[in-house]
C-alpha cells in the first residue's frame, strides 16, 4: 500500500492530468459495477417475494454500460475536474484567506451551484445518448433524474467538500474527491438505472404542490 501511495504521488507530480484521467475512469467503472450490483440485489429481493425461484438468479455485469460510464470519467471528470479544482483554488485564494470561513464557503458554494449541476446534466445526457436513446427521451430522463440526484447528493456533498477544502492540501484534493467519486458514480449510475421508479415521482409532485401554493397565495 505504501508503494502504491508513493507511485501515485510520483505520477501526480509528473503527469497530473493523465493521472487524474486514468484514476477517474477506473473509479467510475468500479462505481457503475457497484450500482449494477445494488440494482440487481434490490430487484432480486423484490422478485423473490413473488417468485422464490428467482432468488439465485446470476448477476451479470453489463460491460457496455461500464464502458459508457467509465468513458465519462475518462473524458470529463478526470480532465475537467483537475482544472476545476486547480483554478477554483487560485480564484478563491486571491479573494479570501486560505482556511477562513469565507474561503471554504465560497468553494463549497461554487462547487455545488456550478460544477455539480453541470456534472449531473452531462452525465445523464451522455449515458442516455451513448445507450442509443432518442434526444427527446434523453431530455425527459434528465428532467426526471436531475432533481432527485441534486436533492440526495446535496445532503452529502457539502459536508464532503467542507472537509476537503478545509483540511486537505490542494495537491491531494483531487485524490480525495476521486475516492468519493467511487461512491458518487455508483450513486448516479444507480439513480439512472432506476428509470421511472415510484420514489422519483415524489420530487416533481412536491415541486408542483409548492407551485400550486404560490399561485393560490
Amino acid at each position: 500500500m505504501r508503494r502504491l501511495w508513493r507511485w501515485y504521488q510520483q505520477s501526480l507530480s509528473s503527469y497530473p492530468v493523465r493521472t487524474q484521467v486514468v484514476s477517474s475512469g477506473i473509479l467510475w467503472a468500479l462505481g457503475d459495477i457497484g450500482a449494477q450490483a445494488v440494482t440487481h440485489n434490490t430487484v432480486s429481493s423484490h422478485h423473490h417475494a413473488k417468485n422464490p425461484e428467482d432468488k439465485d438468479k446470476e448477476f451479470k455485469i453489463d460491460w457496455k454500460r461500464v464502458g459508457i460510464t467509465s468513458s465519462f470519467g475518462f473524458a470529463f471528470v478526470g480532465p475537467v475536474g483537475h482544472y476545476w479544482y486547480e483554478y477554483l483554488d487560485r480564484f478563491v485564494r486571491w479573494r479570501y484567506l486560505p482556511g477562513s470561513f469565507k474561503f471554504v464557503a465560497s468553494k463549497v458554494a461554487a462547487d455545488g451551484l456550478l460544477f455539480g449541476p453541470l456534472d449531473l446534466g452531462l452525465f445523464f445526457s451522455y449515458v442516455g445518448l451513448a445507450s442509443g436513446r432518442s434526444l427527446e427521451q434523453v431530455k425527459e430522463d434528465v428532467k426526471r433524474d436531475i432533481i432527485p440526484a441534486l436533492a440526495l447528493g446535496g445532503a452529502i456533498w457539502p459536508a464532503v467538500q467542507i472537509a476537503n477544502f478545509r483540511f486537505i492540501p490542494v495537491r491531494y484534493q483531487l485524490l480525495y474527491v476521486n475516492l468519493f467519486c467511487l461512491l458518487d458514480s455508483c450513486f448516479l449510475s444507480w439513480i439512472e438505472q432506476q428509470g421511472d421508479a415510484d420514489w422519483k415521482q415524489w420530487f416533481p409532485s412536491f415541486q408542483k404542490k409548492i407551485e400550486d401554493q404560490k399561485s393560490n397565495a
